[in-house]
């Protein structure tokens, strides 16, 4: 009788025991509201500025350093070895431009860099060192087989606008066509890859201009004037979007209507062409990944975000470290990779500049 009085107790006991040292506790309101973002990895870092970023089929990962404000070592390089280590490209010479020598057949101001849906490296070349305007020759598109690490096209993209800033680059292989967005004068350029014809379109329409309004950068007022910035094809390459840097809205358009060879929309009837997407907050870069979704630079926010295929705007990773999100590359896993410029502390920046990729949850 004792004994079964003592088991019984033992067990109750035991019991008691085991439910007070359950830590499967149910999480705290905070805890349930606190964001989980994918893990934010460091690729490499540079003590020059650097903006573009273009990651290949076979992962080599070219970069570029626009000629701002101080001097710089190269225009573009590959970054190499597991040091990363940035290597000019595709030779030194390319890289070796200064006051006095030719302009086409150096890198001026590279602001760009890109690969294409058949695996091409385009580099755009702004041609306007410290931002004071465009140089003779300077403006160019150059297109290099990685195969060879050999320059096999050059389209000279020279304007009669010397404040234009040729910013960003996407190429329709559908098409033959590369698109440019200008952020000096606010415009979206057209280039006919095949013949090397260019028109510029949109220079009318307030899409393509910086809006009236200061951006607060971490607690830093930027003010500059800068248009049309960012821009993207959308998978299917029915439509490009594009963005100005100095704005919080995004905007697109049909490509049928950006044609240069039929018969096309003359400029004021091209305005009515231009669709408005959503208020996406500010931004630098934005592109599309293989998963049908626009990423999109959050430069107020430290973040990155993305549009859905659903029509919503979520954050995919906002931190402290992503200062200034600059360009993307994004790979066939939607691994994305993005550049830290910190061009609010252009003058005085928080450290090194960044690489980092993230691999967005679904």
């Amino acid at each position: 009788m004792f004994n079964n009085i003592y088991k019984t107790l033992f067990t109750m006991i035991f019991i008691l025991c085991f439910l007070s040292c359950d830590n499967s506790t149910e999480p705290t309101k905070e805890e349930e509201e606190s964001p989980q973002y994918p893990e934010l990895v460091e690729v490499a870092s540079s003590g020059y500025l650097w903006t573009g970023v273009a990651v290949s089929n076979e992962g080599r990962i070219f970069v570029c350093f626009p000629r701002w404000s101080r001097p710089i070592q190269m225009s573009v390089a590959e970054l190499v070895g597991t040091t990363m280590t940035a290597h000019p490209y595709p030779n030194e010479e390319w890289n070796n431009w200064y006051g006095g020598v030719t302009a086409f057949d150096h890198f001026v101001c590279v602001q760009s860099v890109y690969i294409d849906n058949e695996n091409y490296l385009w580099i755009l070349d702004t041609g306007n060192p410290q931002l004071e305007g465009v140089i003779e020759r300077g403006a160019k598109l150059i297109k290099i087989d990685l195969s060879t690490n050999t320059i096999i096209d050059l389209f000279e993209l020279g304007f009669s606008d010397t404040d234009t800033y040729l910013n960003d680059v996407r190429i329709d292989n559908t098409k033959d066509y590369a698109y440019t967005t200008d952020s000096g004068v606010g415009a979206i350029c057209v280039v006919d890859i095949l013949s090397g014809d260019k028109r510029v379109l949109l220079f009318l329409d307030a899409s393509t201009k910086a809006e009236d309004i200061i951006l607060n950068i971490e607690g830093i007022p930027y003010s500059r004037t800068v248009h049309s910035d960012g821009l993207a094809i959308d998978p299917a390459g029915e439509y490009l979007y594009y963005q100005a840097l100095r704005a919080r809205n995004l905007y697109r358009i049909n490509t049928r209507w950006l044609s240069i060879r039929d018969t096309v929309l003359k400029e004021a009837e091209l305005k009515d062409k231009v669709e408005h997407v959503i208020q996406s907050g500010a931004s630098d870069g934005i592109e599309f990944g293989p998963d049908g979704n626009l990423y999109l630079t959050s430069i107020e926010e430290n973040a990155i975000k993305r549009y859905t295929v659903s029509g919503t705007l979520e954050t995919v990773i906002a931190d402290s470290r992503i200062k200034w999100p600059d360009s993307f590359s994004i790979t066939s896993d939607t691994t994305i990779y993005f550049t830290i410029s910190q061009v609010h502390r252009i003058s005085n920046p928080s450290g090194l500049f960044m690489l980092y990729k993230i691999r967005p949850y679904d």
